[in-house]
């Protein structure tokens, strides 16, 4: 029987496990993944940002652990050679409204503890000649990272401490106990765990409810687009150029973004998904769509946010639609620049009543921890996840105080 079991080889199971093992290192501790390989999902279909915390509103988990990730993940990457660069991230206002939008922004960032400065106009053309734009804000500690590269790196790090990874392991049961936690796998092998943490992106819902914990809510996939931009397009910008996100929607608008590869990609926008993990224009799961279906927060949801969907299908239908949204801060643009690029799908958190669920969501029983939602900066915040995991597991599985920390 293993001590703790952790479910789901993202960054932010494999970030937990290696905190686990690290700080109990006389327990044994396994990672099932259903996949054959890590990162295949979230975590490595990413726009590869590493974030600062501008949006998050002031004492949620989101600014803290993005503050916290920020630091942790450049130094994790320093620590072991791997790639990052923080090229700074500049918001650009492109109408006054933006503009008012851009001052209450600066003013959340500083609340969040953050360095950013505003960026006039005329300094703006200096700092980016192809970005067109009324003015700025930039935060100089943002950055770019290959998170699965990182990812790649802590797996070694925890098999290396004695951890054990299993791949190919879809686990379709969970079986909870007074004395343990019983794991039914797809391929009809049955483990048992003294302790589990499930860490499971696009299917926290299922495990969760597999424990009582998803009554109120379900993820529902969105999943975001991207262009990379032809090579003659490589060096159109010196930061990362965002616009000034709308708060009256869920997501952050589309963005150009340098890339550890040196190339530039431009996205995502954010539309409904007809399948969990599968990534083309038209891909459907018919188990994912009656999910959705028979979940009345999906409806509300739906209906709330009816006008913004709309556009983002026009704009994923129509690519010179896309191109318009992109040329709005960067007129340079052109049809033929808009190379394809991978998809990614993002998993969102919707309560019955269809709200969206903004920060982490974490629920627990006597011997299982569940995080059920994980938004973006998730990737950012891996380590304070999983610092914050840990702490957890020392409360609820009572367990000795951590040897030491990630």
């Amino acid at each position: 029987m293993t001590d703790i079991t952790i479910i789901g080889g993202g960054i932010a199971g494999i970030a937990t496990a290696l905190e686990i093992q690290r700080a109990w290192p006389g327990l044994s501790v396994r990672v099932l993944e259903k996949e054959q390989a890590l990162a295949l999902h979230q975590t490595g279909r990413n726009s590869g940002v590493i974030h600062a915390g501008i949006y998050y509103a002031p004492g949620s988990l989101k600014a803290e652990f993005c503050r916290r990730g920020l630091e942790a993940t450049v130094r994790f990457c320093s620590e072991h050679q791997l790639p990052f660069e923080q090229c700074g991230k500049l918001l650009v206002a492109a109408s006054p409204l933006e503009e008012d939008r851009l001052a209450a922004l600066t003013s959340r960032a500083r609340q969040n503890g953050l360095s950013v400065r505003p960026v006039p106009g005329g300094e703006l053309r200096e700092l980016e000649p192809n970005i067109a734009g009324r003015a700025g804000l930039l935060s100089p500690a943002t950055g770019i990272a290959d998170y699965g590269a990182i990812v790649r790196k802590m797996a070694e790090l925890f098999t290396g401490a004695g951890g054990e990874i299993t791949r190919n392991a879809e686990v379709t049961g969970i079986s909870e106990t007074a004395n343990d936690v019983t794991l039914a796998l797809a391929s009809g092998q049955r483990l048992k765990t003294r302790r589990l943490i499930a860490c499971a992106g696009l299917n926290a819902d299922r495990l969760a409810g597999m424990c009582g914990l998803a009554d109120d809510f379900a993820i529902v996939p969105f999943k975001g687009e991207y262009y990379r931009l032809a090579p003659r397009r490589d060096t159109i910008v010196n930061h990362l150029i965002y616009p000034v996100p709308d708060p009256g929607l869920p997501f952050l608008g589309i963005h150009l973004t340098r890339m550890i590869g040196g190339y530039v990609t431009v996205g995502p926008n954010a539309v409904l998904s007809l399948a969990r993990e599968k990534y083309g224009k038209l891909a459907a799961s018919p188990r994912d769509l009656a999910g959705m279906a028979r979940f009345p927060g999906f409806w509300r949801t739906l209906g709330a946010n009816l006008a913004s969907g709309l556009t983002e299908m026009a704009n994923s239908a129509f690519r010179r639609r896309y191109l318009r949204a992109c040329q709005r801060y960067c007129p340079a643009l052109e049809l033929s620049d808009l190379q394809p690029h991978p998809a990614g799908i993002r998993a969102q958190a919707v309560m019955r009543d269809g709200t969206l669920v903004h920060d982490f969501l974490i629920r627990s029983t006597a011997r299982t921890i569940h995080i059920c939602n994980a938004p973006s900066p998730a990737a950012t915040s891996a380590i304070p996840i999983a610092e914050h995991i840990r702490n957890e597991a020392k409360r609820l599985f009572e367990l000795k105080d951590p040897a030491h920390a990630l």
